[in-house]
C-alpha cells in the first residue's frame, strides 16, 4: 500500500509565523533527550544541527558507547513511524537487495528491472546505517547516489527518495582511497567515547533504567516535545533565508551571508579554514565548505536565533577525516578560537 504523500511545501509566510515556536521546541527536544544518556549532550546537539540541515552525520566510536542507542532514541523521541525509518548494519557481504529491495520476479518476467523497495532505504525519511564503511562497491555506489542526489534507479530511471535525515556509525574510519568520496559526504564526524572511568555510577544508574524501559516496552524518552515535521519546517524556513536576496535602502545587495554572518566572524571563519588546511592538512572540499556554512547557520539559528557567532565556529572541531584528525581538531580548534 502506498503511503500518503507528506506535505513539505509550506510557504515562507506560514513558516515565519511558526519559526520561533519551532526553534524552541527543537531546543527543548535536544535538552530533554540528553537526560537519558550520560555525557552525550555534545553528540545530541550535533545530531540535531545535522538533522535540521538535512546533512548526514557520522558517529565514531568503539562498540558499547551508545552510538545505536542515540539514533534509536532520537527517532523514538520524534515519534517517527516504523515505515518511515530504516536501519541496517552493513558488512562487506551486504547485497543491494538488503538495502534497496529485492528484484520483483514478476516484473522481471516482463522485462522490467524493478525492486520491491517497501520497507527499505528508498522509502525511509530517517535512516541509520551502522558500520557504513563496510560497504562493498555495489552498496557504495547506491549510497553515494542516495546521499548526493536523493534518488535511486528503478529500471534505469531515477526516482526521488524521501530521505531527509541520515545517521551513520562506525567503529573506525578506514583510510582507503575508494572510500574518500563517502567520507567527504559526512561534513560532521563526532566521537562517542566511553564514559565509564569518569561517570561510573551515573552510567550504571542510567544504563539500568534504559534496559528496564526496553524490557517493559516503555519509551519515556518519547515525550512528544518535537516532531519530524518541526525539523522539516525548520529546514525549509532556513532554506528560504539562504535563498533570499534583498536590497537595503542604500541599494546594496543583501544575501544570507551579509545579513547573518558578521564580517569579523566571517574573516575568523576564513582564517580558521586556511589554517587547518595549510598547517594541519585537513581536507576541506569546496562542496564541504558550502555545507559547513549551512551547518553554521543552522547552529546559530537553533542556539541564538540567527546571527553566527565565534561560538558557532566550534563546528570546525568535527571536520576530521580520520581518527587522528578528529582527536587533533578537538584540541586545536578551541586553541585557535582562544
Amino acid at each position: 500500500m502506498a503511503k500518503n504523500p507528506v506535505r513539505e511545501d509550506w510557504s515562507q509566510d506560514e513558516l515565519r509565523k511558526e519559526a520561533d515556536a519551532i526553534r524552541k521546541r527543537i531546543s527543548r527536544f535536544r535538552e530533554a533527550l540528553s537526560r537519558f544518556f550520560v555525557k552525550k549532550q555534545e553528540i545530541i546537539d550535533l545530531m540535531v544541527v545535522a538533522a535540521v540541515a538535512q546533512e548526514p552525520i557520522l558517529i565514531v566510536g568503539p562498540p558499547g558507547t551508545a552510538k545505536s542507542e542515540l539514533v534509536v532514541k532520537f527517532k523514538d523521541a520524534l515519534g517517527v513511524s516504523q515505515e518511515d525509518y530504516f536501519e541496517y548494519m552493513l558488512t562487506r557481504f551486504t547485497e543491494p537487495s538488503e538495502i534497496i529491495g529485492a528484484i520483483d520476479i514478476q516484473e522481471l518476467r516482463e522485462g522490467k528491472y524493478i525492486r520491491r523497495k517497501e520497507g527499505k532505504l528508498p522509502t525511509a525519511r530517517i535512516a541509520f546505517l551502522d558500520e557504513i564503511f563496510k560497504s562493498n562497491s555495489a552498496i557504495l555506489n547506491i549510497l553515494l547516489t542516495i546521499i548526493n542526489e536523493r534518488k535511486f534507479y528503478q529500471d534505469g530511471m531515477p526516482e526521488s527518495v524521501p530521505l531527509r535525515i541520515l545517521f551513520a556509525a562506525t567503529n573506525e574510519i578506514p583510510e582507503q582511497g575508494e572510500l574518500a568520496a563517502l567520507r567527504d559526504r559526512f561534513v560532521l564526524k563526532v566521537q562517542s567515547r566511553s564514559v565509564r572511568d569518569e561517570y561510573f555510577t551515573e552510567l550504571i544508574d542510567s544504563g539500568l533504567q534504559s534496559e528496564s524501559s526496553k524490557s517493559l516496552n516503555q519509551k519515556p524518552w518519547a515525550e512528544g516535545i518535537a516532531s519530524l515535521e518541526d525539523f522539516l519546517k525548520a529546514n525549509r524556513y532556513l532554506t528560504y533565508q539562504f535563498a533570499q536576496q534583498e536590497t537595503d535602502p542604500q541599494g546594496e545587495e543583501l544575501n544570507d551571508r551579509k545579513k547573518f554572518f558578521p564580517a569579523e566572524t566571517f574573516r575568523e571563519f576564513q582564517r580558521l579554514i586556511k589554517t587547518l588546511a595549510r598547517e594541519d592538512k585537513i581536507f576541506i572540499s569546496d562542496r564541504k565548505l558550502v555545507k559547513l556554512y549551512k551547518l553554521l547557520r543552522v547552529r546559530s539559528w537553533l542556539f541564538s536565533g540567527g546571527t553566527v557567532t565565534r561560538d558557532d565556529l566550534k563546528l570546525l572541531t568535527y571536520l576530521g577525516e580520520t581518527l587522528a584528525e578528529i582527536d587533533h581538531l578537538r584540541e586545536k580548534v578551541p586553541l585557535l578560537l582562544g
